[in-house]
């Protein structure tokens, strides 16, 4: 077998390596896979214990003021409350899209703690609304389905802001 050959198949099995088949092996290419929430920053962004910070996938909460001059948007207490029941303390699950990260370094990912994905409880109750953040579309039909059910039973935020 030629060295070109060799060094092509070498790297082959690198990246699989890498990549694995086990989506629920400690790390991935983005990063670990499972880990400890020790904060949580609002409704949709959350710290590990070894300081990764998580944005969840396909939602968006509303946003949490940045000082004392700025007010809460509307519910976003609620679902940085939410985000705090289902995921603090917890040891969570963690998949990735696409893409790893965002602008601002955040892994971007699907969180599931206790059997039940977060991204999911979010909108389905109406505690953030779909933000879709292309290339990552995997489970996009799903999402915009959970949010219109969301919206027609005026769920969360649905109901209590205008």
């Amino acid at each position: 077998m030629s060295c070109w050959k060799i060094g092509a198949l070498s790297a082959l099995v690198v990246l699989v390596s890498a990549c694995g088949t086990d989506r629920f092996a400690p790390t991935s290419v983005c990063g670990a896979q499972q880990g400890v929430v020790t904060r949580v920053l609002d409704g949709d962004t959350i710290e590990l214990e070894d300081g990764t910070t998580i944005r969840y996938l396909h939602v968006d909460t509303p946003e949490m003021a940045n000082n004392s001059v700025e007010e809460d948007e509307c519910f976003a207490l609620e679902a940085k409350r939410l985000n705090e029941e289902l995921v603090l303390g917890q040891e969570v699950r963690i998949e990735y899209d696409l893409n790893c990260t965002d602008a601002y370094a955040r892994s971007l990912a699907f969180v599931t703690a206790r059997n039940r994905m977060v991204n999911r409880i979010l909108i389905e109750r109406g505690y953030g609304e779909l933000l879709i953040m292309e290339p990552n579309l995997s489970r996009e039909g799903e999402f915009i389905a959970l949010e219109k059910e969301a919206r027609e039973n005026n769920a969360g935020l649905w109901g209590a802001c205008q």
